[in-house]
């Protein structure tokens, strides 16, 4: 239940966010900041690779892969087109859309790199989640994950049992996201801070399948 409600919030989220906004203006502000975020990482761009953008919402960074093949998931794919201006599939001929959870992901090819932005404490069942995620990579293959993370242990665990923060079920600290990737047989290559804050660091964790 907390999970479908989640949902709910989300779209709602996106719809009052965006509601202001001119859709080029935001895409282009989009795009560059993907770019940027990718050098970040200290990510080659890349080119001609088979991707996902898992929980891609309707500008994720599958907007900055043109000249990649790019499926691109999310549970709430058909409500972004019916509502948003934002988000047209047919802007993005280079990705594949599939409207289905992370729990969901079940696909025949295995995928060079996997993005999952911002989207794992949002899932209902994170074992399966990240179970799925990690299928979808080829071995030798890149996980990205973002996240925002914990500083503090007693704030963890009221967000944790009370609904404090309702679009993320999920409350962990850094070094328990890293251990959820390690212990799944992942070798952690960087863990980069893309955003400070009080109670969450924004994280994004650049990992390899062996």
């Amino acid at each position: 239940m907390r999970w479908k409600i989640a949902q709910w919030f989300e779209q709602r989220w996106w719809k009052s966010y965006l509601a202001d906004k001119n859709p080029q203006d935001y895409l282009d502000w989009k795009r560059s900041y993907w770019k940027g975020f990718i050098a970040e990482l200290q990510l080659e761009p890349p080119k001609a690779k088979a991707i996902l953008d898992a929980g891609c919402g309707p500008a994720g960074i599958f907007i900055h892969l043109e000249g990649n093949q790019v499926t691109a998931t999310d549970p709430l794919i058909d409500g972004y087109e019916k509502h948003l201006d934002h988000f047209n599939k047919s802007n993005y001929p280079w990705a594949d859309f599939h409207q289905q959870t992370l729990e969901e992901i079940n696909f025949n090819e295995t995928f060079d790199l996997v993005y999952c932005l911002n989207v794992i404490n949002h899932v209902k069942d994170i074992d399966r989640s990240y179970d799925n995620l990690i299928s979808a990579i080829k071995p030798g293959g890149t996980l990205i994950l973002s996240i925002d993370s914990h500083n503090y242990m007693l704030p963890k665990l009221l967000f944790r049992f009370l609904p404090l923060d309702i679009l993320y079920p999920h409350q962990f600290t850094l070094k328990e996201y890293e251990r959820h990737l390690t212990e799944r047989g992942l070798k952690i290559l960087r863990s980069v801070k893309i955003k400070s804050g009080f109670l969450f660091d924004y994280y994004a964790i650049v990992s390899e399948k062996l």
